[in-house]
């Protein structure tokens, strides 16, 4: 039986990047990383080919963030179009205590914003931006 979620995962373009902007700017504690290494079945585990990727785990308040940045095969990057009515995953979401706090931070740090704090209903408000690679985050305070 299935007991939570274990994690999500994001395939990104420049690790060290995604690393830098989860861990600076939103807080995201780096556990562990790994390297390519010809030894670990990745190939076997996630059906590529030649699969090589640069691995990381960061974690905030229990939930871990997998970040995959694959050497070989090079991924494709997020269509400009993709919205959040696309067919798949669309956006990750953190837990905020203030929403337009952690807004007007974010701004000062340059990210992008599809939205501005609303009240999506009573004493829920949300936002979203853009990380590193195009990938939409949620930032709700309930």
């Amino acid at each position: 039986m299935f007991t939570k979620l274990e994690h999500v995962a994001l395939s990104v373009k420049d690790i060290e990047r995604s690393i830098e902007f989860y861990r600076d700017v939103i807080g995201f504690e780096v556990k562990m990383r790994l390297e390519p290494d010809p030894k670990l079945p990745q190939e076997k585990v996630v059906a590529l080919k030649g699969a090589a990727p640069r691995i990381a785990h960061l974690y905030l308040g229990g939930f871990m963030l997998e970040l995959f940045q694959y050497l070989s095969p090079v991924g494709r990057p997020i269509p400009e179009d993709f919205t959040q009515a696309d067919n798949g995953f669309t956006h990750i979401s953190l837990t905020s205590t203030d929403t337009r706090a952690d807004y007007k931070y974010l701004v000062e740090k340059g990210v992008e914003f599809l939205s501005e704090p609303t009240e999506f209903r009573p004493g829920v408000w949300i936002c979203f931006f853009k990380g590193p690679d195009g990938e939409i985050v949620e930032v709700r305070q309930t």
